[in-house]
């Protein structure tokens, strides 16, 4: 820990775990920068006076090459950046899926987390170090039927959080991935109605509060740069998971 004010980047700040989190971070002390599509919904996030709100598209180089600018001029540093934008995507079997869907979720899932992580990691090699947390979900280890398009994208954040994790050991940053089961959001909140199972059945799904999501989150951040939390699974405790269904 240090008297130094630290600074985050929140992605999908605007809604659901991305503003849990970024609250959270702000309460306890940090400076935040949250990024999300809609100005109207980041405005609503924001609380108290070290944060900054700005407009992006994390599928849009230079929208994210904006945001980090942006961040570099209001605080010349970032200790931690929370990769958190995605989306379900299309729903389907493979060949129900259209092409522009597809693109357009890995666009946003994959390219928009290595986006930020690219200039993340840019801005943290020079002042000695930091944090990066991709948000993985449970689907990074196990699909929901007929979401080959967000599980295609979350199994390939293990992979980036991996080399990243690599990569960063030069450099002093470090990377960790938090995996993310039935967290109650408005993005969810079908699931605790009636949820499509492996054996075509649709039943009600237990959920759990987001705030534990952003303690988990808090705990991984808070760690000094010498400790990782490689990976982190969160869930509902008798979600359809671990077993058979």
């Amino acid at each position: 820990m240090t008297d130094r004010m630290r600074t985050a980047v929140v992605t999908g700040a605007g809604s659901g775990l991305g503003r849990v989190v970024a609250r959270a971070l702000l309460a306890d002390g940090w400076a935040v920068a949250l990024a999300g599509r809609r100005p109207e919904a980041l405005t609503e996030t924001a609380t108290g006076e070290h944060v900054l709100a700005v407009p992006t598209d994390v599928g849009d180089e230079a929208a994210v090459a904006a945001l980090f600018a942006a961040v570099r001029e209001r605080w010349g540093r970032l200790d931690l950046l929370v990769n958190n934008a995605g989306g379900f995507g299309p729903s389907g079997t493979p060949d129900e899926i259209d092409v522009s869907a597809w693109r357009a979720t890995v666009d946003t899932n994959l390219t928009g987390a290595f986006l930020c992580a690219r200039e993340a990691f840019a801005l943290m090699r020079t002042h000695g170090g930091g944090r990066i947390i991709n948000n993985g979900s449970v689907s990074a280890h196990a699909p929901r039927p007929g979401s080959i398009a967000y599980t295609a994208t979350k199994h390939a954040i293990t992979g980036l959080t991996k080399s990243l994790s690599l990569d960063g050991r030069a450099f002093g940053i470090a990377c960790g991935q938090i995996d993310i089961g039935n967290a109650a959001t408005d993005m969810t909140a079908g699931i605790a109605t009636g949820a499509r199972q492996a054996d075509g059945s649709v039943r009600p799904e237990p959920t759990f509060d987001a705030a534990h999501v952003a303690d988990a989150v808090r705990y991984m951040a808070d760690l000094p740069l010498d400790a990782n939390v490689q990976f982190l699974t969160i869930t509902a405790t008798a979600m359809p998971f671990i077993g058979r269904g």
